[in-house]
């Protein structure tokens, strides 16, 4: 009987170490595909951004119009996936936008996911100016 239970404990404590290895090595890789999309969630704002800029560029006040027409188009925020995709994924991202100043757009990218009944998040902030 002490044989089977110092073999039952010198067995269960690697399995064990093993087990949150690879739990942990889960979570990382999570972590890094959350954090990519959250990155081009702030990309695509961008894009947005500079597709205004695009669709008035002449004219004098080319970069008023173009600010004012992106700061319109933001709305009250971006979701990942979209609805009507039909994309199914565990990592959802919400992409909002925060006036600083009249030329100063604060953007902030959080991607979040569920792993094993915990919620985890990464969130990613860049300032965004008009084309000047």
């Amino acid at each position: 009987m002490v044989a089977i239970t110092i073999l039952t404990i010198a067995v269960a404590g690697p399995l064990y170490a093993a087990n949150r290895a690879i739990v942990a090595a889960e979570i990382s890789r999570d972590q890094l595909t959350a954090s990519y999309l959250a990155q081009e969630g702030i990309e695509y704002v961008r894009s947005i951004r500079d597709n205004k800029y695009l669709e008035v560029h002449t004219g004098a006040d080319a970069s008023t119009v173009a600010w004012t027409n992106f700061i319109f188009s933001l709305g009250t925020g971006i979701n990942y996936p979209a609805p009507n995709l039909g994309i199914s994924t565990t990592f959802t991202r919400k992409i909002q936008a925060t006036a600083m100043t009249d030329e100063d757009e604060k953007i902030v990218s959080t991607v979040s996911w569920s792993f094993h009944g915990t919620t985890y998040s990464v969130a990613i902030t860049d300032h965004l100016t008009p084309w000047q």
